[in-house]
């Protein structure tokens, strides 16, 4: 047996795929969305199994395991998950965040294969929903569980052992929603075609989400979900350097509002089609925090977007 190359089994690999093309729309504690359509956590975790009951793991949570024992080769043909400490904080609900570490075992040799999220070692908070693939990992655990998985292997890989820690859970209606500025704010001027320039004041970056009307449009009203296409402009605080402008690359980008990290999707949605804002987002509300397994290069940045909604095609 084999062990997979770790950038297609580590969840901290999805972490990233998920920022920057998979953050949640603001789910609810109901069990069906509008089409009908199950959010229900819960039944969406894998099960417990033979294999996944035979795994210990001694340590606290939130630390690296001292000893994780099981009997090798474990082989299983579907996924299967036990919550070996059960938390006492916030369960997770559709599209809340959760906070995590989680260490990594080839199950034919028992070998440590990855270790990421404990200490200063940050991973990204990512949104947990019906049909992501990670919801059969975490389910609706709660802030302070330790879950064990055995993930079967594919295509000649071995299966693989999961201890995941659950650190921390926000609620969707909690993770960075827009605040009111509370210091000295990027300005923007427009040259004669309309492109912006974000000029970055010598001053502290505001925490949170805080978003700024610079000209209102009249149309539709952007929903969560809906499809739009957009012009923007993006620059980082630390040194007001454009990483990113759909001017520049002279073309509009559309997307739905829930495949962008939280602070953009925040600034689109509750908009009118036609209005340009300005949008100054925490690290948390980008592309997280950096860390040793977060090397993302926008990572630990306080961003600025300039952002015309251009038109929404799901309003028509």
């Amino acid at each position: 047996m084999r062990s997979r190359p770790l950038a297609a089994l580590s969840i901290a690999a999805a972490a990233a795929l998920l920022l920057a093309g998979c953050t949640s729309s603001d789910g609810t504690d109901a069990s069906a969305d509008a089409a009908g359509t199950s959010t229900d956590l819960c039944a969406a975790a894998a099960p417990s199994g033979a294999a996944s009951e035979a795994i210990t793991v001694e340590g606290a949570v939130g630390e690296v395991p001292t000893t994780v024992s099981f009997t090798t080769p474990v082989e299983v043909t579907e996924t299967e998950r036990t919550v070996a400490v059960e938390g006492d904080g916030t369960a997770l609900t559709q599209s809340a965040y959760v906070s995590y570490a989680l260490t990594v075992y080839d199950g034919s040799t028992g070998e440590q294969l990855e270790s990421a999220g404990y200490g200063e070692d940050v991973l990204p908070a990512i949104p947990v929903e019906v049909g992501s693939g990670i919801d059969e990992f975490f389910g609706c655990a709660t802030a302070g569980s330790r879950i064990v998985l055995a993930v079967p292997g594919t295509s000649g890989y071995a299966t693989e052992i999961y201890a995941i820690d659950v650190l921390e859970v926000t609620p969707a209606d909690e993770w960075c929603q827009v605040v009111d500025a509370s210091g000295e704010m990027p300005t923007v001027t427009f040259d004669d075609s309309g492109v912006p320039t974000i000029t970055i004041p010598d001053a502290e970056a505001p925490a949170g989400v805080v978003v700024q009307v610079l000209e209102e449009g009249d149309g539709a009203t952007v929903e969560s979900g809906d499809s739009v296409t957009v012009n923007y402009s993006g620059v980082a605080w630390s040194d007001g350097l454009v990483f990113d402008s759909s001017w520049e690359n002279g073309a509009t980008a559309t997307f739905t509002t829930t495949q962008v990290v939280s602070g953009f999707q925040r600034a689109l949605e509750g908009q009118k089609v036609g209005s340009t804002v300005l949008v100054t987002m925490a690290p948390e509300c980008g592309y997280g925090v950096a860390s040793t397994s977060n090397t993302n290069s926008l990572a630990g940045e306080t961003l600025v977007f300039v952002v015309e909604i251009i038109s929404d095609e799901t309003q028509g």
